[in-house]
């Protein structure tokens, strides 16, 4: 979306915030049908790790997972061509979001592991065709907004200097937006993972993130009215994004403290070789490299901050994934009904019927308004 640089510091941020709203009340309906849903996830993190290596924004990562989780859900789509799909769609949002000489030149992306272990080669012909069959899927019509197109303006006044840590005032202002920042963009990360959270409004999602990010950093009230006003959701609107989101990093912080367990015993048994992580748990190692310091267990309630375990958080959680390469699964264990035709007679269409959306399975006696406990980073006062 063609927005001016830090559009939330400025006069017309209001406005801008309100056509955004105003916007997603007119997205396209996701009914979570595709033949090929249980290959979502990796094609999702797919695109996070070419757009990180490229250094794309947020927004246009976002979008990417967006339009393919779109046009996935119309169509029946052979693996092969899955790969093209999704490049394509990280191509369009990058050019919609970007400058152009940020936008992955065509070498570079017939460069990466996963064309050249799936044996593909991107002409430019086959990319217009398909940049054009997803521009007439939308009508093309790219402006849709997307969690990541709302965060900031929501961390603009995510934390003051009347909040509270663990009941205590604030030392340092500024360390704590930090933190919060970071983990406002880690959990905006955990929503691309899952299409669950496209049965949520873009600005929910982004308004669960700070509420999140607010109570792992232990920050009380846990919901200011400040925050009420300014995203017009309460509380209780948020709590069952919120408990997704928390779960999602419950599992993360498991992950890595399993992989870090099995690679200390790895070092100790040559023989033993530890599998490798897959990117959220690399995601969720690299925000938990100093729980060694703080062991105590933590419990919260939504109304007042108690005692948590701490650890300090990476800068930069995503952009070291190792670039993974398509799973032997994806290559032989799906046999699609239907194919993508790249030439000028491009057809598509293929009667899916309605299938329910494969929700995430979580514990519904985790209540985010009652108690919780984990393991979780913090800063110090």
């Amino acid at each position: 979306m063609e927005l001016e640089a830090q559009w939330w510091t400025g006069q017309l941020a209001a406005d801008i915030h309100q056509a955004l709203r105003y916007k997603e009340l007119k997205l396209p309906s996701y009914k979570g049908q595709s033949p090929q849903l249980h290959l979502r996830r990796y094609f999702a993190d797919l695109i996070a790790i070419v757009s990180n290596r490229f250094r794309l924004c947020p927004a246009a990562r976002h979008l990417a997972v967006y339009l393919l989780d779109l046009f996935m859900d119309r169509y029946d789509i052979s693996i092969q061509q899955l790969h093209v799909v999704a490049l394509s769609c990280l191509l369009l949002a990058s050019k919609f979001e970007e400058k152009e000489d940020s936008v992955p030149k065509l070498e570079q992306l017939n460069s990466l592991g996963c064309m050249t272990n799936m044996n593909l080669v991107l002409t430019k012909q086959n990319l217009l065709h398909m940049e054009l069959l997803l521009l007439e899927t939308f009508q093309w019509n790219l402006c849709l907004p997307t969690a990541a197109h709302f965060i900031d303006y929501y961390l603009s006044i995510a934390v003051h200097e009347t909040d509270l840590h663990d009941g205590w005032p604030m030392v340092c202002l500024e360390k704590t937006k930090l933190y919060m920042a970071k983990y406002a963009d880690y959990f905006l990360e955990v929503s691309l993972q899952d299409h669950a959270f496209l049965s949520y409004a873009p600005s929910l999602v982004a308004t669960a993130c700070v509420a999140s990010s607010r109570i792992i950093l232990r920050l009380s009230p846990t919901w200011p009215t400040r925050l009420h006003h300014l995203t017009a959701y309460s509380w209780d609107f948020l709590v069952p994004c919120i408990e997704r989101l928390l779960i999602a990093h419950d599992n993360d912080v498991k992950e890595a403290n399993k992989q870090k367990g099995q690679h200390a015993q790895s070092a100790q048994h040559t023989a033993f070789q530890t599998p490798a992580p897959t990117p959220q748990q690399a995601n969720a190692q690299q925000h938990i490299p100093y729980l060694q310091a703080h062991q105590s267990s933590l419990q919260y309630h939504h109304q007042t901050s108690q005692q948590q375990n701490c650890q300090q958080i990476s800068s930069n959680h995503t952009t070291s994934h190792p670039l993974q390469t398509c799973p032997a699964a994806l290559q032989s264990s799906v046999q699609a009904r239907g194919h993508i035709q790249t030439g000028a007679a491009m057809s598509l269409a293929v009667p899916l019927e309605v299938k329910p959306c494969i929700s995430v399975s979580y514990n519904r006696s985790y209540q985010v308004n009652g108690r919780y406990s984990c393991i979780t980073p913090c800063f110090e006062r």
